[in-house]
């Protein structure tokens, strides 16, 4: 397949900044185009998205059930061939699951979906249709990141002994959600966000980022969960010690009312041999630590990079890498699966490198965990 991929988008119309980070970060590296869309609930606003994205008005559809249904009717050579799906958790399982059942690949923004039996049963339609599912877990799309795993990898670190990683916001250090702030609005609504707040929406990030850069699961929590603005229904704080596989541990902290705070993710790891460091306000670096070297920076985009991470660099030394070509990094790697899957249906997700259905299954079962641990007297939970 030589040619672009059609990409159709649920959700992602006024008001949602992260439709947008989609539509840019899959067509970064002209692989893909949106063809059509059903942007809202509300048909009026679905329309009005259509023509800010230049879509055809005959494929602005005024719901996402009837836009998989047209767009499969579709004569092959012009219907979508992914769904991107970007709405509030409680509206990612039932369009994932129509689209599969219809033939179409999917990609969802994380978490996986609004609860962890929603998950498996999710799991179980991508293993039925033999579809490919990836879910934006986006920090893994960092170069350096990526450089992080692979030294781990290597052994450069030695066997992981402690992992550390953090998230602090401060944008729901007030109750912004009753000014009317839409974002603000369902992430503390547990009929739309699901079990957890803070914890389900940037807490599976920093897990993940855990996870991939270390190589190991979480596989138990002890965990603490508050909400501290007044009346909030959802966690807005997190923090919890964590136990790996292989005998390692870490911890945990996701917060949205640390005042101040933008995005600042971080993560560190110690082996018996040496440690790295990463953070997202500075993505083009990669601090190694050894026992008995001094202490090194590594670059973005530099000659001395592993494959891995030269392969997702798009600019020369000194250019900053961001989160909008991290967030191309996942769609490209989704892409060449999709081109393979077209010449063979038999192909593995786990040989390209971007976050699959198991990978949001397991973070469900993170948040799950959390939530059970921050509510049970014993504290140390099991992930499911």
């Amino acid at each position: 397949m030589t040619r672009k991929l059609r990409m159709g988008l649920i959700g992602g119309g006024a008001g949602s900044f992260i439709g947008r980070v989609h539509r840019i970060a899959a067509e970064l590296d002209g692989e893909a185009e949106l063809v059509c869309g059903a942007f809202s609930s509300s048909a009026q606003t679905s329309r009005e998205a259509g023509q800010a994205y230049h879509v055809d008005p005959a494929r602005a559809y005024p719901s996402y059930e009837e836009m998989i249904e047209r767009e499969a009717a579709l004569d092959p050579d012009r219907r979508m061939d992914f769904a991107v799906i970007v709405t509030p958790n409680h509206l990612h399982f039932d369009p994932a699951r129509r689209c599969l059942e219809r033939g179409f690949h999917v990609v969802v923004d994380k978490p996986l979906c609004f609860s962890l039996d929603e998950g498996r049963q999710l799991r179980d339609v991508v293993e039925r249709t033999k579809r490919l599912l990836a879910v934006t877990y986006t920090y893994s799309g960092y170069p350096m990141v990526k450089q992080a795993r692979a030294l781990v990898a290597s052994g450069r670190l030695g066997a992981v002994r402690k992992v550390y990683v953090e998230y602090p916001q401060g944008w729901l250090a007030t109750d912004i959600e009753r000014s009317g702030q839409k974002q603000a609005q369902w992430r503390t609504d547990p009929a739309k966000s699901g079990p957890g707040g803070a914890i389900g929406d940037i807490g599976t990030h920093a897990a993940h980022l855990a996870e991939y850069v270390s190589g190991l699961r979480i596989t138990h929590v002890d965990a603490e969960l508050q909400a501290f603005v007044a009346g909030r229904r959802l966690d807005d704080d997190s923090a919890m010690l964590l136990r790996f596989e292989r005998g390692a541990s870490g911890v945990l902290f996701a917060t949205q009312v640390a005042a101040g705070e933008e995005n600042n993710l971080r993560v560190r790891v110690y082996g018996d041999k040496g440690g790295l460091e990463w953070q997202q306000a500075d993505a083009n670096s990669l601090i190694v630590r050894s026992l008995d070297a001094p202490l090194q920076v590594w670059r973005t985009g530099s000659g001395y990079v592993d494959a891995v991470a030269a392969a997702n660099t798009r600019v020369p030394p000194g250019h900053p890498e961001g989160y909008l070509e991290a967030f191309a990094n996942i769609y490209r790697a989704f892409f060449r699966g999709v081109r393979d899957y077209a010449n063979d249906a038999n192909i593995d997700p786990h040989d390209y490198d971007f976050p699959t259905i198991d990978d949001g299954v397991h973070g469900m079962a993170f948040v799950d965990a959390v939530v059970r641990s921050a509510k049970s007297p014993s504290r140390w939970t099991a992930l499911p």
